[in-house]
């Protein structure tokens, strides 16, 4: 399954920007932005995003873009092990 990144217009003060154009660079990749994710509270303090229908978030956008990368990471082994 492609992962499905979602990202929130009012979140890219943080930088968030830089992170989806850089996941947008994937083909492999489902990158989504929305108005509004319904996340305002965290939205304001943090960069985040959603992976799969997750929350993530971290202390930076560098860091974010990380947290991203293994969420999918993860989730891709999770799939593996359902196909052996």
């Amino acid at each position: 399954m492609r992962p499905i990144i979602e990202f929130c217009t009012n979140n890219m003060h943080f930088g968030t920007d830089e992170v989806m154009d850089k996941l947008e660079s994937n083909p492999d990749y489902d990158v989504i932005e929305y108005g509004c994710l319904s996340n305002c509270g965290q939205c304001y303090m943090m960069p985040y995003a959603m992976v799969n229908g997750e929350n993530v978030s971290a202390n930076s956008s560098d860091e974010l873009y990380n947290v991203i990368i293994e969420k999918i990471k993860e989730a891709e082994a999770w799939e593996n092990l359902d196909l052996d």
